[in-house]
């Protein structure tokens, strides 16, 4: 994942307008700062899998974009990521309403982030959906 520098000022003034998958996800930005984010959501017919239930890929694309949110806070202008690997493991089904996502870094690295995130029915505090653990690579840039 490839972030322009300016991006973080960019989400404060412009929101999900800063990030093109926000706006086709219909993601919204809560908060993020000192290495956490949360991201909140509409749950829609057209995420739905065939029975009838939010489709896994979007819980992973959300705890997703909140970790990677998360570990750019914590990044200096010379610094950008790409993810390594990530693993989620689910709980729990929706097929309607606002979910939420959460992402923090549980460790930086020189090179290696490690971090979590967890999605969650209709607040931050609500059940948890699924949780997801990734690893990013930091790369300088230049």
């Amino acid at each position: 994942m490839r972030i322009e520098m300016g991006y973080l000022e960019d989400l404060r003034e412009r929101g999900r307008e800063a990030n093109p998958f926000f706006g086709l996800m219909g993601i919204e930005v809560v908060s993020f700062g000192g290495g956490e984010a949360t991201l909140a959501m509409e749950v829609r017919t057209d995420m739905l899998n065939g029975a009838g239930w939010l489709q896994g890929g979007v819980y992973a694309a959300l705890a997703d974009e909140a970790m990677a949110l998360a570990l750019f806070t914590l990044l200096d202008g010379e610094e950008t990521i790409a993810t390594i690997s990530e693993t989620t493991s689910y709980f729990s089904g929706i097929c309607e309403g606002r979910i939420f996502s959460t992402g923090k870094v549980a460790r930086r690295g020189r090179q290696v982030a490690f971090t979590e995130g967890r999605v969650m029915a209709k607040s931050a505090d609500g059940p948890v959906l699924s949780k997801t653990t990734a690893s990013f690579s930091i790369i300088r840039r230049g």
